[in-house]
């Protein structure tokens, strides 16, 4: 259905804005990189934890990425 092609275009030209300027703003869209740990292991998760990242970063990482939805959406 062309309708859905044009969904889906639309979909990802906002998708790439918003990666875009996510990067922008926090060089990154990984949380990997992001947080300079790798929660999916026993050891990044410690780290997170140790650090507070739950508290100290990752309430910035959420509040940049709806500034940036409200922006483009």
């Amino acid at each position: 259905m062309p309708e859905d092609e044009e969904a889906k275009k639309k979909a990802y030209s906002l998708v790439k804005k918003f990666v875009e300027k996510f990067k922008a703003k926090n060089s990154s869209i990984v949380c990997k990189e992001l947080l300079g740990c790798d929660i999916s292991t026993p050891e990044g998760m410690n780290a997170f934890k140790d650090r507070d990242f739950i508290n100290s970063m990752c309430p910035k990482f959420v509040e940049n990425a709806v500034e940036i939805l409200e922006e483009i959406l």
